[in-house]
């Protein structure tokens, strides 16, 4: 892939993390007592031959999309018409050509690294409930070298965005933050979960201080930054770190902190939710494209919670592209 780094084109933003399939199955209650281990709505790793059996086990097979938190922000951004690219690891197998398309087909640009491991996967059981169990095979994901981090890999973008998983391997978002440093991009970090809070405390902590200048996180995870369960003090203890801060609260919303400037972004109402899967990932993606194409912060914040509710009435993150059609023609007022 070095190679062709000179001969692509530049695009404004850059998203670092695990490329995933989503493998999206409708079950009962029943299936999930059958055959899945721990409580329901959970996640857990597993091996690439575990999702086998339980597809095997099932009554119709999955519905497959390309997922994983970064390349679904950056997917969004390229639906909603702004060039972007994301950079991962994955193997040489189908589910890698179901990726790579995924990402082109909404304007978005594979910097794909390969492996011998398998593509990651995610085996998403979405009950009648719309609650999802999760399991995964992180497989490739893991394989990407810090090596391969290089300043010419973020040549031209404006800003990159970091998975919070990433920092699981402290050596590659390091290398990450690094290379993106000294293409002169900012950085942008989705918390991705409680756990990654607390189990990166000390390397999270000199991120958000001295290298990040927009952060993402829900309400668990600014919650477990600060230990206390009010999310705007989670949120305002955030902005002591950072001068863009976002605390996602769900069906009530949105905070956003910008240079001590608060405000509150309402959901958008839908009909019926049929399924979770990367509704913060959107979110972001919307709130970034407005970002990026110079709209108020206000504005940016409509912008995603507008992407987030076209993804809750589809299964998987990927939303079709006649649904990203009226945000766009939002966001295209601000050129």
């Amino acid at each position: 892939m070095d190679e062709q780094l000179t001969t692509m084109p530049q695009v404004d933003v850059i998203g670092v993390g695990s490329p995933l399939v989503d493998l999206v199955l409708e079950v009962d209650d029943v299936f999930l007592q059958q055959h899945v281990s721990g409580a329901k709505g959970g996640m857990e790793y597993v091996e690439a031959e575990a999702i086998a059996r339980m597809i095997a086990a099932a009554a119709q097979p999955p519905v497959i999309v390309p997922g994983g938190a970064a390349a679904n922000v950056v997917a969004g951004i390229g639906a909603l018409g702004v060039p972007s690219g994301f950079v991962g690891n994955c193997g040489n197998d189908d589910y890698a050509q179901v990726f790579r398309h995924g990402l082109q087909h909404r304007g978005c640009q594979p910097r794909l690294f390969t492996s011998d491991l398998p593509t990651g996967q995610v085996l998403s059981l979405v009950t009648p409930d719309a609650q999802r169990t999760m399991r995964t095979c992180l497989g490739a994901a893991v394989a990407l070298d810090p090596q391969l981090m290089t300043p010419q890999l973020f040549q031209g973008a404006r800003l990159v965005i970091v998975e919070g998983y990433t920092l699981f391997n402290q050596e590659l978002t390091e290398a990450v933050v690094r290379a993106a440093g000294d293409a002169g991009c900012r950085l942008a970090l989705d918390l991705a979960s409680f756990e990654v809070v607390n189990a990166n405390r000390a390397l999270l902590d000199d991120l958000l201080r001295n290298h990040i200048d927009i952060v993402f996180a829900n309400e668990d995870e600014a919650r477990a930054w600060t230990g206390d369960d009010d999310e705007l003090a989670a949120l305002r203890a955030l902005s002591e770190c950072c001068s863009v801060v976002v605390v996602k609260v769900g069906a009530d919303g949105a905070w956003l902190r910008v240079d001590g400037d608060e405000q509150h972004i309402p959901a958008q109402g839908v009909e019926a939710v049929v399924d979770t899967t990367g509704a913060g990932d959107t979110w972001a993606a919307g709130f970034l494209a407005g970002y990026l194409r110079g709209a108020p912060w206000s504005e940016c914040g409509v912008l995603g919670a507008q992407a987030a509710a076209a993804v809750v009435q589809v299964h998987g993150a990927m939303v079709p592209m006649e649904a990203w059609q009226p945000i766009r023609g939002r966001l295209d007022a601000w050129i």
